[in-house]
């Protein structure tokens, strides 16, 4: 197993795989590297593809300390020092999409080209979910809370496999550090910044990261890019995949 180790100690899992211009794969709150199990080969057949265990998840250490996306960040890029990649697309999802933020704007000659995947700006300026949803979540039941999250991230005509739904070895701790990162993130002031070409994906359907932070994003973005995925919800990477993964490989290419 290799592990990077970031500032403050922290032991960070990662994996290479495949081959090509390096492509560092960024998963979502509370998820390890299986987030992108599902569509990985698919991106290492032309890419050198970098997944990650988030402080807080999988095979990575789990400090009882504050996290923040800054950090997360921080932590990504000491992976990449660690793989020895100078330079490398970044394509983030959900909070991966917020830590994806932070590094294209404070370390922007480490992206080569950025996708921002179902995100949010984060502050006062993104928009939220709606108190239904948040609700919907918070059900005391487990079964129920997980069938409301699996109706946020995917229709009803997708049978799994689910692999965005949580990492169940996560310590509450960590889940609660997670949340709170992703909840207090806010790069606004510095998205215009940002240099790298960009392309906004979203799906239309979303409504546990609203679609409409998409067009923000987009706009405050110079040069950037969007492509709303039509009907689909949090997990378009996954349930959309025939279509999401050729648009995300033509534009990296491109």
């Amino acid at each position: 197993m290799t592990h990077a180790r970031a500032a403050d100690g922290t032991r960070l899992f990662y994996s290479v795989e495949g081959s090509g211009p390096p492509l560092l794969l960024i998963a979502g709150q509370s998820n390890s590297s299986r987030w992108w199990s599902q569509v990985r080969a698919a991106f290492s057949a032309e890419f050198t593809t970098i997944v990650t265990d988030h402080r807080g998840t999988g095979s990575s250490d789990k400090p009882e300390t504050p996290y923040s996306t800054r950090q997360f960040a921080s932590d990504c890029i000491a992976i990449l020092d660690d793989a020895g990649i100078d330079q490398a697309h970044v394509y983030g999802t959900s909070m991966g999409g917020r830590i994806a933020q932070w590094i294209a704007a404070s370390h922007s000659s480490r992206v080569d080209r950025l996708v921002l995947g179902c995100t949010s700006p984060g502050g006062p300026h993104g928009i939220e979910r709606s108190a239904e949803v948040r609700k919907s979540l918070a059900q005391v039941d487990p079964m129920k809370a997980r069938r409301a999250l699996e109706e946020l991230m995917y229709t009803p005509a997708y049978k799994g496999p689910f692999n965005t739904l949580g990492d169940p070895r996560m310590p509450p701790y960590a889940k609660k550090l997670h949340l709170f990162a992703s909840a207090e993130h806010d790069a606004w002031d510095v998205l215009p910044s940002i240099t790298a070409p960009t392309l906004v994906v979203h799906g239309t359907d979303d409504i546990f990261n609203p679609t409409a932070n998409a067009p923000l994003i987009t706009e405050r973005i110079p040069n950037a890019r969007m492509h709303l995925i039509e009907g689909a919800r949090h997990g378009y990477f996954e349930e959309f995949q025939d279509e999401a993964t050729p648009l995300v490989v033509d534009f990296l290419q491109s």
